[in-house]
């Protein structure tokens, strides 16, 4: 079966999704700043991040533009929430050994804390594999935002 992405969910939409988790193999939510230039992103890769040469498990930021003192606040958030030894390469944190979610509704829940603590608009992408868009079609992901991955 091919990989199926979904792109420009928002944080309400996400909610009624009802997908074998499973089947999800990553996420990300991005909240972008008015001006497009300066954005967080925040996701997580089900089979891990590549860091140098090894793949880490965890909750990763990423970031362009935006303040050091807020970068600090949404990663310290981030931590909260999920655990995990911080390690930093570039505008890449990652949360080494960080608690794992695929669940629509904490996916959903993260992205309003997102929008609520950087005071910018999240948008959700999540691509599933192993799965077909009739399924992930009757678990309530609209057909408007598949983004089929050729090749596959």
């Amino acid at each position: 079966m091919a990989r199926l992405r979904y792109w420009k969910v928002t944080a309400e939409e996400i909610g009624v999704f009802a997908y074998d988790q499973e089947r999800l193999l990553n996420w990300e939510i991005k909240c972008s700043k008015p001006d497009a230039e300066r954005f967080v992103g925040v996701f997580l890769y089900k089979k891990g991040t590549p860091h140098d040469y090894e793949s880490i498990k965890g909750v990763c930021l990423y970031h362009n533009n935006i303040d050091g003192n807020e970068v600090k606040s949404v990663t310290g958030m981030l931590a909260k929430k999920f655990g995990g030894k911080e390690i930093q390469k570039g505008e890449r944190i990652l949360l080494k050994g960080s608690r794992e979610t695929y669940s629509a509704k904490e996916i959903g829940e993260l992205a309003i804390q997102l929008e609520e603590h950087l005071g910018a608009k999240a948008v959700i992408s999540l691509e599933f594999e192993g799965t077909t868009a009739e399924q992930l079609k009757d678990a309530g992901l609209p057909e408007a935002k598949l983004l089929p991955i050729p090749g596959e």
